[in-house]
């Protein structure tokens, strides 16, 4: 836990009990701050109470005492409109933060130079959070990894200047986060998502560019052209940037591929600093790092982990011994040449467009709750498709879409054990050699038959588990 103390012997108001929202309650509380908790669910507010912490209305509170209001990064701050309590917060004068403002608040007081490394975008950031901590941490780096991936950043324990802090940020934390000011600052690439909660994409965009320009040094993804527009404006700043990217050369940055090779991107890692280029890592082998986006991932991950200290031999080494996120492009095991991956995660096209690039032969089992736009935008992808298993409530939605094309055959599996089966013999029977993949990457939210896209991916990895045959992938399944 890191005690926030800038607050003590003030009272706070704190809306939203969930597991961030008890940490940074707790946090508070162990750094002298009186904390008036409240949240609409009568569970979280009596489990909170079991701790000890103060339920307080806030429906009809005096505001007027609270030195600041904390707000969970679930709850809306400006759209679709404000939250009942953001609105009492304004009326009251009282500031809007969230937790990762109070850790760096802390972080200002109790050991400014501490290292902190942040990491934003669409798509990729929960990837490079997890391989620059497991980079570090086999390094032999005291590493405290959370925030918007698994544990609560107040949870953790506190900044020093030998201990690094990688912390996933979403745009709501960034937004609740004015005092931001990492060590280093990640924006790996942008896409339309979360509009709702944001209005329009220009303003998504200009939460995540926050995190960037209050960085010390800045690493910007530039294969998308709204993050290569923040990269050229962080250029024009005049401070310290590494552009990074899965797709391109780069006269300056880190990228995968070599300049000599007429441009074509392979699996080596390249930073040209000072104009000259040099091969830092190469990923060949490593199944939990294919494709372009994760190359993407392991330049983003060079370049911060070479800013806090680490040689390129570290960094590689780290490379290799990676396992993975479950649920996504999760390398299961195999079957013979037929190699299983789960990627669960991929609840949108966008993060399905990663899997796709990352095999020529594809089983791929797909659907759910289909997100606006469906599959449309895969298109280009579909010669890379040897079937395709439709499960769940997208199944006519994309069965038009494969029609329409005419360059994908499909089956209407409608459950997942189901195509399971199917996808597996029909990989195991086809002809030729090299790999093949059963890919599960649905492209859809999992709420037509599963709670959530983990319980999906647990599901399909006890049907593959069960498989005559199956030989488990020992690091990616750990």
């Amino acid at each position: 836990m890191t005690p926030v103390t800038v607050f003590a012997g003030e009272t706070l108001a704190l809306f939203g009990l969930g597991g961030s929202g008890l940490a940074t309650a707790r946090a508070l509380r162990a750094g002298g701050t009186e904390v008036a908790c409240w949240d609409d669910n009568q569970a979280s507010r009596d489990k909170a109470a079991a701790e000890g912490l103060a339920i307080v209305d806030l429906a009809n509170a005096d505001w007027s005492r609270f030195a600041a209001f904390v707000l969970s990064p679930g709850v809306p701050l400006t759209h679709p409109a404000p939250h009942w309590t953001v609105e009492k917060a304004k009326a009251a004068n009282v500031p809007v933060i969230g937790d990762i403002e109070l850790f760096f608040l802390e972080r200002a007081k109790l050991a400014p130079d501490a290292p902190v490394i942040c990491i934003t975008g669409t798509n990729g950031k929960s990837t490079t959070t997890a391989l620059i901590a497991h980079v570090l941490a086999a390094a032999g780096r005291d590493v405290q990894m959370g925030g918007n991936i698994g544990t609560a950043v107040l949870a953790l324990a506190p900044p020093a200047r030998d201990r690094i802090h990688v912390i996933e940020c979403s745009t709501f934390q960034i937004d609740l986060a004015p005092s931001l000011k990492p060590t280093v600052g990640i924006q790996m690439n942008l896409t339309p998502d979360h509009l709702d909660r944001h209005g329009t994409f220009e303003a998504y965009g200009a939460i995540k560019e926050r995190l960037v320009a209050a960085s010390d040094l800045a690493v910007i993804g530039v294969d998308d052209e709204p993050s290569k527009q923040m990269a050229r404006r962080r250029a024009a700043s005049g401070k310290p940037l590494v552009k990074i990217s899965g797709e391109q050369p780069l006269d300056e940055g880190v990228f995968a591929g070599v300049t000599a090779n007429q441009g074509k991107l392979d699996t080596r890692i390249v930073e040209v600093r000072d104009g000259k280029p040099r091969v830092v890592a190469n990923l060949a082998g490593i199944g939990s790092l294919r494709g372009a986006h994760n190359a993407q991932n392991a330049a983003a991950a060079f370049a911060a982990c070479s800013a806090v200290g680490l040689t390129a031999e570290e960094i590689a080494a780290g490379f290799k011994s990676y396992p993975g996120l479950k649920h996504r492009m999760e390398e299961l095991g195999r079957i013979g040449r037929v190699v299983f991956i789960n990627d669960s995660k991929a609840t949108n096209a966008d993060s399905t467009e990663k899997a796709l690039t990352s095999f020529r032969a594809i089983f791929w089992i797909l659907g759910g709750k289909a997100k606006e736009g469906g599959i449309e935008s895969l298109r280009r992808y579909f010669p890379n498709i040897a079937h395709a298993y439709l499960i769940g409530a997208a199944s006519d939605l994309f069965a038009a879409t494969f029609d329409a094309d005419g360059r994908v055959s499909y089956e209407r599996s409608a459950t997942l054990d189901v195509a399971v089966a199917a996808a597996t013999e029909a990989a195991l029977a086809a002809p030729g050699e090299g790999e093949i993949a059963v890919l599960l990457s649905p492209a859809c939210a999992s709420y037509d038959q599963f709670p959530n896209f983990e319980v999906r991916g647990d599901a399909f990895r006890a049907l593959v588990e069960a498989l005559p045959g199956f030989e488990a992938a020992g690091a990616a399944s750990a």
